[in-house]
């Protein structure tokens, strides 16, 4: 369930930092310096608003996770974030030239609004770890419950997540990229 957050948080990030490097360029209506400064503040305003938004859906959500079937299919972490950008490529790429287009009133503020939004992604996929590892269960959602226009993994169409051990799938606590033990 946390790669599902997780996915997008590298493009909403990288995105972000790509417009507000070329958005800087132009010194807009409002000038380069009150720019970045506005965009600053926006920054660390997205960062807070997507770190901590819905977050008592996602405790309630995990609170009830039941445990995982035998015949409730795992997701590859790989192909849950391809699906994921897949389905929201096309708004990725309107925001982003959304952002470049407003550099010319406002200098780079859009592309740090951008890049906050991927940060808070990646502080709340960080907590979702933290909560998968004190409780030592993985958290999943079904993936009927993810296609389409369902919505993230708090959607309404989510009624509640399955739990597996950690060690089951390819997904590290968090979302991350489950690394692999040396051989000896």
């Amino acid at each position: 369930m946390a790669v599902v957050v997780r996915a997008g948080a590298a493009p909403l990030w990288w995105l972000g930092v790509v417009a507000a490097g070329v958005g800087s360029l132009p010194p807009g209506l409002t000038g380069r310096r009150i720019g970045v400064l506005a965009g600053a503040a926006l920054f660390v305003l997205a960062t807070a608003a997507v770190a901590y938004g819905r977050r008592k859906r996602y405790v309630t959500l995990a609170a009830c996770a039941a445990r995982a079937g035998k015949h409730d299919i795992l997701q590859d972490r790989a192909v849950t974030s391809r699906n994921w950008r897949r389905h929201l490529r096309w708004w990725l790429v309107l925001a982003f030239l959304a952002a470049l287009g407003s550099a010319f009133a406002v200098p780079a503020a859009a592309g740090l609004l951008l890049a906050g939004c991927g940060a808070g992604l990646w502080l709340k996929a960080a907590w979702l770890g933290r909560r998968e590892r004190a409780d030592e269960a993985l958290l999943w959602v079904r993936v009927d419950w993810l296609r389409g226009g369902a919505g993230g993994p708090a959607g309404k169409r989510v009624k509640a997540y399955r739990s597996t051990g950690v060690a089951a799938g390819d997904a590290a606590p968090g979302g991350a990229r489950r690394k692999t033990p040396a051989l000896v």
